[in-house]
Order: structure tokens, then sequence, then C-alpha cells
């Protein structure tokens, strides 16, 4: 990954940042990262905004455009929603319901063969974040200090999917509760079909 795909993926994982918070993330001078940042909304893949700080002059915030955002696609988006509604057509929103819960148990056992040999709730909630990644979620966690562990989920590739059919998103919830086990709790607090930027997800144990 060269350093203007690094710049466009940092804006995509991280969200809006300052030319020097790229800096350090990208081992560049600010300058450096500037011209990165530049040379992207000349490209019409970022732009910026200047935000009031509490004190001192305004700090330049960079973030993705839409068209960068297009740059880490949904996959197979014209097909996968073809399908939905083909699916729908033949088979009624009861077919259509049977086939998200046959895809619901394959992945479910997939997850479950990756998960086995976790010992507890932060290797587990790794384990599934290192398969939602590995399927193009760009997923990552994080354990927070009362025990709970987060799963950040920065892209979604089957969004099309998700806004033609919403049960495939809680198709996936239920999938991380059953995976994780009965000693947590799962929630989603941001979810990208609300507007957010990516979906979030707090695993706490019970």
């Amino acid at each position: 990954m060269n350093t203007a795909e690094q710049t466009l993926y940092l804006l995509k994982t991280r969200g809006p940042q300052t030319a020097q918070q790229l800096a350090g993330l990208l081992a560049l001078t600010s300058m450096g990262a500037r011209r990165q940042l530049e040379a992207a909304e000349e490209r019409g893949l970022a732009s910026h905004e200047d935000v009031a700080d509490k004190a001192g002059r305004p700090s330049r915030r960079w973030m993705l455009t839409e068209s960068g955002h297009a740059r880490f696609p949904d996959r197979h988006a014209d097909l996968t929603l073809n399908l939905i509604e083909q699916a729908r057509a033949v088979f009624g929103a009861e077919g259509l319901e049977r086939l998200i819960g046959a895809r619901e148990q394959a992945i479910e056992a997939h997850y479950r063969m990756l998960l086995e040999d976790a010992p507890d709730l932060p290797s587990r909630v790794a384990a599934l974040a290192g398969a939602r990644d590995a399927e193009g979620y760009m997923a990552d966690t994080e354990v927070r200090d009362d025990g709970s562990v987060l799963l950040v989920e920065n892209h979604c590739p089957i969004c099309a999917a998700a806004s033609a059919c919403q049960n495939f998103c809680r198709s996936e919830l239920e999938i991380f509760q059953r995976v994780l086990g009965q000693g947590c709790q799962v929630e989603r607090t941001e979810h990208l079909l609300s507007g957010a930027r990516r979906c979030v997800y707090v695993i706490k144990p019970i």
C-alpha cells in the first residue's frame, strides 16, 4: 500500500483527522501529510472543514468524500441487489427469510470454529474481528477499562444488500450474540445504515 492509499485508508478507519495527526500515523512531516491530503482533495477523494477549538485558531480536519468512501466498495452490489429482488419475487418474503437463515447457519458454524480455542471474552472478540476483517469489514477491537470490548467495523462490504434487506443486519447481530456466548451481552451502538461512519458493537460480560 503506497502513501496515497494509506492516507485514504486512515481517513476511512479513523474518521476525520488533522494533517498533524496523519503525519504521526504515516511517519511524515506535517507538510508531507498535507501534500497527500491536498492531492486526495484534487482527485475528489477528500475534503476538509475548519473546526473551532476551545482556544487558538481553528484546526483543519480532513475526511473522505463520497467518492473517497467509494474506493472501498460494496462487494458485487448490483448483482447482490438483483438476486435479493429475484429471490423476493420468486420465493416471497418468507422464502427470502429462509435463505437468510441458511446463510446465517453457515456463517455461524464458521465463526464457532474460529472461536473455539479462544480462552476469554477479549480473545473471542479478537478472533471474531479477525474473521470479519478477512471478509472486508475493516474490523478491529478495543478492550475498555470496565471489562467490555468494542468490536469496530469501519466498512460494510455488503452495504447494498443490508440496505435492501435489513434482516441481514439483524442476522449478524444475533450471530455475534450466539457465537460469543451467553456470558456476554452484545449491543450495536453505531450503525452505518443509520448514518454513522462505522458500526460499533459493545460486548459486555454478564
